[in-house]
């Protein structure tokens, strides 16, 4: 089959975040099984080029219709570990995509919006037909829109469009200058209920429902997340769009690449070990200790690795660090935080902690270490608000670091209770989970993993490598993804 994959994202090319992991994963994993995979992209000025593989002009002619004329864009061909990407590259004085970051203007409902109409543009011209496009979050929800609204009559009439919500969160909200700026015209047609009005601001366009209601078929990142979503406040107002829609609403759990994550190949811990050799990570415990100057003493190290933000439960992070120390245990954290209050607060907590034997915060983000922080700690917290799949859990498994997690969205999916998930043999179980978000339950969740530590090595560490043998890698995904192309396509 040939799918292209439509993102605003893709590792290590262009990470802001989670997405960009899942669209090279997806596609690598895609590649691996037989399919014919490209990915198109902005090309922006501030990715890495060095893991780019023989970039060279592709499409060096493409008008894009935008505004009252076109602007002319350059397409860009290479490799990305072994995935062939293109990258658009607008020759305008909008400067849509030369902006040295990935996100954060107010106009950037326009420039993803412009991404889109290039996209289907270069394909229609370039005669790229394939039989699947796949299209993520909502920078990419007019694709849909103007693929059955415009270039259908083009003479791409067969190609079918996968849509998946990674976050509904930021659902790319905007005015209806934005449908004139896209050359879709007839505004007053696309300010309607059941096209792209939104639920919640009746006089604005909104981009992600629009990708919703055009789509063939839309998921999002696991299936209790779906549920979420559907049922719950997560859809951030486009609950009624899905019910609407919601024979082609389903969850798919994002995957994790175990070449990259996997403590027996990586390169990045102090000595390689599996289920087999559990006993072998001690030493990434004690080189995660002298890297990070914690005192050398028979306690578990507690970490926390990610985003500082409302979405992680911030505030519950915070309370995470000290009833460690409460319970005389080491914690280690390494996040960068997402607003200058909370930064400001957890550098107030590093100056003041920063002699303490038992605490390192590390606030910023580094690849390396990372590696080594979850081969070294004993266990994780993972508090968040909402989590539509989480990659931070599935990696402490792999690294047989037992996570402490929050029961939403895809944590729910992927990590069992020990003492209550009754859905589960005691032998698939993996981790401990709460579901409140007061400072009381996630104590509890951390009282009881902590007391297995110090009352039942043995168990503790069964425990791990009960985790360490669950299958998140993007075979599984893969196969659903695969169903779901098969389903819509002509």
């Amino acid at each position: 089959m040939y799918i292209v994959q439509v993102a605003s994202e893709c590792a290590p090319v262009i990470k802001a975040g989670g997405l960009g992991d899942v669209v090279f994963g997806l596609s690598h994993e895609l590649v691996n099984q037989g399919h014919i995979v490209d990915i198109i992209l902005p090309k922006y000025d501030c990715m890495r080029y060095d893991h780019i593989w023989g970039l060279h002009e592709d499409y060096n002619d493409l008008w894009v219709p935008w505004g009252g004329g076109s602007i002319h864009c350059t397409v860009f061909g290479g490799k990305v570990h072994g995935v062939n990407c293109m990258f658009i590259e607008p020759h305008s004085n909008d400067n849509f995509f030369n902006r040295g970051k990935y996100y954060g203007d107010n106009d950037d409902n326009f420039r993803f919006a412009f991404f889109s109409r290039a996209v289907l543009e270069y394909m229609c011209v370039s005669n790229k037909r394939p039989e699947i496009i796949h299209c993520h979050d909502w920078q990419t929800g007019l694709v849909p829109v103007m693929l059955f609204e415009q270039y259908k009559y083009r003479g791409m009439d067969n190609q079918r469009v996968c849509y998946t919500i990674h976050n509904f969160k930021h659902q790319g909200l905007g005015g209806i200058d934005m449908i004139n700026a896209s050359q879709l015209n007839n505004d007053l047609y696309y300010l309607n209920p059941d096209r792209l009005q939104d639920n919640v601001h009746k006089g604005g366009i909104n981009l992600m429902k629009g990708g919703i209601v055009y789509s063939n078929a839309v998921n999002t990142v696991s299936p209790h997340h779906a549920w979420e979503a559907r049922f719950g406040n997560e859809g951030y107002g486009l609950g009624h769009t899905l019910y609407v829609h919601e024979d082609k609403f389903s969850g798919i759990i994002n995957g994790l690449d175990y070449t990259i994550w996997n403590p027996e190949v990586d390169g990045y811990i102090d000595t390689n070990y599996g289920p087999d050799d559990f006993e072998l990570k001690a030493y990434n415990k004690k080189a995660l200790r002298e890297r990070l100057w914690l005192e050398e003493k028979d306690r578990p190290i507690i970490a926390y690795v990610g985003r500082l933000d409302d979405q992680k439960g911030v505030g519950l992070v915070h309370h995470a660090l000290y009833y460690a120390l409460k319970r005389s245990a080491q914690f280690v954290l390494l996040g960068s935080a997402t607003s200058g209050a909370i930064n400001n607060k957890f550098r107030n907590e590093k100056n003041h902690l920063n002699d303490h034997p038992d605490v390192h915060l590390e606030l910023g983000f580094n690849e390396e270490l990372s590696h080594l922080i979850y081969a070294g700690a004993d266990m994780i917290v993972v508090p968040s608000n909402y989590e539509p799949c989480g990659l931070t859990q599935m990696i402490s498994l792999k690294y047989g670091t037992v996570p402490i997690v929050r029961g939403v969205g895809g944590l729910v999916n992927t990590v069992f209770d020990r003492d209550y998930d009754e859905a589960h043999l005691p032998e698939e179980r993996n981790g401990y989970v709460f579901h409140h978000t007061d400072s009381s339950a996630l104590e509890s969740a951390m009282h009881r993993a902590l007391e297995l530590w110090y009352t039942d090595r043995e168990a503790f560490n069964q425990l791990a490598i009960q985790g360490m043998r669950c299958d998140y890698s993007w075979k599984h995904p893969v196969e659903q993804y695969v169903e779901v192309y098969e389903r819509i396509k002509v």
